[in-house]
């Protein structure tokens, strides 16, 4: 019998979370074929098949915590067939494939029941003076409970328990509506949390907005669309354009392109840029390394090539890892203008948003023009207000006149 066991997921990575068994106990399984999708907080990670026989055990359940090193199941080498595998020898058996025990409760507290409360006849009397400085919800609340709720910065759940009148544990950090759907933050999804929250902690972010006139770029991408698809086997989009016009202000103005360490700046002479991406379990940021050395069809490559794996959760570590400034494009969902959060510790993010019609004075005409807003999001600890609208307005420059890519002015 083979064990399947928790793989080193990463630097700094100690746990995952069990997302999906993808065989039930007692399937036939080939060698190196996925058994179960372990989520991290940076990617998923598909454990395979050590041999090829049977699943045998799952050690535990789907939603549960795991550590690095950890047994999750075990696979009986040359067995067959849908049902269960024969029980393991003694001196096949591992300590930690046998246990069965029942899934780790879930972290949520449900409400006490407050008729219960309300009712009962050994509830000690409240003290009125106490009552009548709660506010009409709190005087109500402590009725039904029979005891004074603590507020403020101490309240928690233990004072509360304490002073139940069946002397039963009273537990109430949320209130649960019976209709509402109560779901587990995923690792992923925790992460992002706390890396925007450290961002808004740890940085001075201001953002700054331009608008830029799209009619250039998408001539251009009419005129050579088809010719491009079918010399590079990819579409050309809007994002190399932004890309190069990114890369082109970046190195006019380094601090966009930088991070704080300690009391240092790092200016980085590399341009990886990380490129945001929606999946079905939350926003990643995969990098694109070394865009500055690509053409646009290498860009448009690299990006789908990023995406894909981002949707089918095949990212690598390494995929997330060193982004140097990031670009994220809220206009396919429609966004007209929004403020980018940084990608901590990244001190720029260009946001770019949909395309709209609009009246623009050409010259001394009115015509209409595909507008777009974009918004730079900058760590002003680094970026002055003044270099901040300069790089917005030399991507602007460069998206307007596309020619300038070409020729690196």
């Amino acid at each position: 019998m083979a064990d399947l066991v928790v793989p080193q997921l990463g630097e700094s990575i100690t746990e995952a979370v069990v997302a999906r068994w993808l065989k039930k106990v007692g399937d036939q399984v080939a060698a190196d074929e996925p058994l179960v999708d372990l989520e991290t907080d940076k990617i998923t990670v598909q454990l395979p098949s050590p041999v090829a026989g049977a699943l045998a055990v799952q050690a535990v359940q789907e939603g549960a915590t795991v550590k690095v090193g950890q047994v999750v199941g075990a696979v009986t080498a040359g067995a067959t067939g849908k049902t269960a595998a024969p029980e393991p020898k003694p001196a096949e058996s591992k300590p930690a494939a046998a246990p069965k025990a029942a899934p780790p409760p879930v972290a949520v507290a449900k409400p006490a029941p407050a008729p219960a409360a309300a009712t009962a006849s050994s509830s000690p009397a409240l003290d009125e003076d106490a009552l009548m400085k709660l506010s009409p919800s709190q005087r109500r609340l402590a009725r039904e409970r029979g005891a004074i709720p603590v507020v403020g910065p101490a309240a928690t759940p233990a004072p509360a328990a304490a002073r139940a009148g069946d002397g039963s544990p009273v537990a109430t950090p949320i209130q649960l509506d019976p209709r509402d759907e109560v779901v587990t933050m995923s690792p992923l999804r925790k992460r992002v949390a706390e890396r925007l929250v450290q961002a808004q902690h740890e940085t001075a972010s201001l953002t700054t907005f331009n608008e830029v006139d799209m009619t250039a770029v998408m001539e251009a991408r009419a005129r050579y669309k088809d010719a491009f698809e079918k010399a590079h086997g990819v579409k050309l989009g809007f994002m190399s354009f932004f890309a190069k016009a990114c890369v082109a202000a970046c190195k006019l103005f380094p601090g966009i392109n930088a991070e704080i360490v300690g009391d240092k700046i790092v200016y980085k002479k590399h341009y990886d840029f990380g490129i945001a991406v929606s999946t079905p379990r939350g926003l990643v940021v995969p990098v694109l390394r070394d865009v500055d050395g690509r053409s646009f069809a290498e860009i448009e490559k690299g990006i789908l090539e990023l995406a894909e794996k981002a949707r089918t959760g095949k990212l690598a570590l390494d995929d997330l890892m060193g982004g140097t400034f990031s670009i994220t494009n809220g206009g396919i969902y429609g966004s007209m203008m929004s403020t980018p959060l940084l990608n901590y510790p990244q001190t720029g993010i260009l946001g770019m948003h949909n395309i709209v019609k609009r009246a623009m004075v050409v010259g001394d005409e009115i015509k209409v023009r595909p507008m777009m807003y974009v918004a730079l999001t900058y760590d002003h600890r680094v970026v002055d207000g003044r270099e901040a609208v300069s790089f917005l307005v030399a991507v602007k420059d460069r998206l307007e006149s596309p020619d300038r890519l070409l020729l690196e002015v």
